[in-house]
């Protein structure tokens, strides 16, 4: 077996845990040669942090939309939350009332919302779902790698030689708790190292002997390497630790809410000095399929609980960054494997669905609410499902580009085909074109994704509102044409030829009855035109 396969095949690099405020903490760390560090690695000091929503979380309990009540009331009377309960955030769209840290957060302007996240042909399986948000796939394709071990990979290629150094003593990622995370996982191995107990030696059978000149024994010498650059690791983590500190009183009685534990450890190795570029932790039990709520009292029961872990814990992360005047290096993303249903079941509970909303925070975000409402049946069936706004690509891309200064290339190699960015962190290239408004003060035609593809690719556009407001006639009113071309600039196909409403579209172009090739995309409306190009391999 070679190194690859080997590293593929086992449980990543150790899991060797090192226990800070009695949790376990794997670190994964990135080694590539220091000069191609010098010359290829994005200069920044700024960090990312997931959320993961382990269960499916039930978004329109989460972020919900006031201005659709008597659908509410139709859809799901035995779980929904009283209209007077729900905390505002704008005349149109509130919070779960157990979320006051949050909708704190949102007035000053540190959270946006990003509103029916998803992707096209969703899957209803947990660990479907979950693979395909780590590694940033289509619900058809099976990814081996990570969508941030992509870009760490682009960012420091070379993993292992030669790392930890000077330049880089750090692990690139970490997450708090016992399970690694596939989003890391790099393209040819997994970029996982694992840190232990800093007092402790970790040894590999053969001692100091010299390994063998066969396969085996290189594959020895390699994993010696490994066990070298974890105890390095285990040092850098543990000195951040001792060195950082924690000053929010914020911060609940330790054991209490598990987020808020994890996201304490963050701080504390922020505050640290760690250059630690992503950290990964999560809450689980969102898999609420009964029991969601208290009959007769529906702003509590176990959908409360978990919104009160996630506010208090986001909360007490973010007053601790700012008092320490680490804030500003700070965004963190909340994502979930999937939504629920629109309707409730007769279990007080809800079923797997689709699209959901999502939070983005920081003292460096545009807030606000990207996206309108999700639109509500009148009379929901059990099938029923929210509607994707926004594929949860566009917010990798945003991440990627506008937090982390990503190039166009990476960008192509992380995310093939990658999609239109938001306008999520303040100073993006994007904002212009969205200013905080729920739709486009104008047409916007977007990338197809993916792109290369065979023999399916979706195709977003925007039609705008007067002053980005939903629900009104956009200005350039009248038809909507969206027409491929193929590279002689004969029509091939005309995808859509009517008008459309204010907001976001997203068609499927069906290539299987073409050859490869080049082919081009048309959107006309009124006076607006755009043309992008996009490529069918077969």
């Amino acid at each position: 077996m070679n190194r690859r396969g080997f590293f593929r095949r086992t449980i990543p690099v150790g899991v060797l845990p090192v226990f800070l405020g009695g949790l376990s903490v794997h670190a994964f760390g990135r080694s590539p040669l220091l000069d191609a560090l010098a010359k290829w690695a994005t200069a920044t000091d700024r960090v990312l942090v997931l959320i993961q929503l382990n269960g499916g979380n039930d978004g329109l309990n989460m972020v919900i939309p006031r201005d659709q009540y008597t659908a509410i009331a139709a859809a799901r009377s035995n779980i929904m939350i009283e209209e007077s309960r729900v905390l505002p955030l704008t005349t149109e769209t509130g919070l779960h009332p157990a979320m006051t840290g949050l909708q704190a957060l949102y007035q000053a302007g540190k959270v946006i919302v990003v509103q029916s996240v998803g992707y096209p042909s969703p899957n209803f399986s947990h660990f479907r779902a979950t693979d395909i948000w780590f590694s940033g796939s289509n619900s058809n394709q099976v990814w081996t790698t990570g969508w941030l071990g992509r870009y760490l990979d682009q960012e420091f290629p070379g993993y292992p030689t030669g790392y930890p150094n000077t330049a880089a003593p750090d692990p690139l990622a970490i997450q708090v708790g016992a399970v690694v995370s596939s989003g890391l996982q790099g393209p040819s191995v997994n970029m996982g190292v694992a840190i232990t107990n800093p007092n402790s030696t970790y040894t590999v059978p053969g001692g100091e002997d010299t390994p063998p000149a066969t396969p085996a024994g290189h594959e020895l010498t390699y994993i010696r390497l490994i066990a070298q650059q974890t105890q390095v690791y285990t040092v850098a983590v543990k000195a951040a630790a001792a060195k950082g500190t924690n000053v929010s009183t914020l911060f609940p009685a330790a054991g209490t809410n598990m987020l808020a534990d994890q996201l304490k450890i963050v701080a504390q190795l922020i505050s640290g000095g760690l250059s630690t570029r992503v950290y990964v932790v999560s809450l689980g039990g969102f898999d609420t399929h009964s029991g969601q709520v208290v009959v007769g009292a529906t702003d509590t029961g176990a959908h409360a609980t978990l919104m009160s872990k996630l506010s208090v814990a986001i909360t007490a992360f973010m007053d601790d960054l700012a008092l320490q005047r680490q804030d500003g290096r700070v965004v963190g993303m909340t994502f979930s494997e999937f939504g629920r249903r629109i309707k409730s079941n007769a279990s007080n509970g809800t079923d797997h669905g689709t699209a959901a909303p999502l939070f983005v925070f920081g003292a460096k975000v545009n807030g606000g609410i990207i996206g309108a409402n999700p639109t509500l049946p009148a009379s929901a069936t059990a099938n029923d499902n929210i509607a994707m706004q926004y594929d949860y690509r566009m917010v990798y891309a945003s991440i990627l580009r506008d937090w982390f200064g990503a190039s166009v290339t990476e960008l192509e190699t992380v995310l093939p085909g990658h999609p239109e960015s938001l306008p999520l962190i303040q100073g993006s290239a994007v904002l212009g074109a969205y200013a905080h408004a729920e739709v486009p003060t104008e047409f916007l035609l977007e990338q197809n994704f993916p792109n290369p593809f065979n023999p399916t690719t979706e195709i977003g556009f925007w039609v705008p509102g007067e002053m980005g407001r939903p629900g009104v006639t956009a200005s350039a009113s009248g038809r909507v044409k969206l027409v491929v071309y193929d590279m002689l600039g004969r029509e091939v196909a005309v995808l859509v030829n009517a008008d459309r409403s204010p907001g976001h579209h997203v068609v499927t172009f069906d290539a299987r009855h073409l050859g490869s090739g080049a082919y081009l995309y048309r959107l006309e409306a009124g006076s607006f035109s755009a043309t992008k190009r996009m490529t069918l391999l077969r």
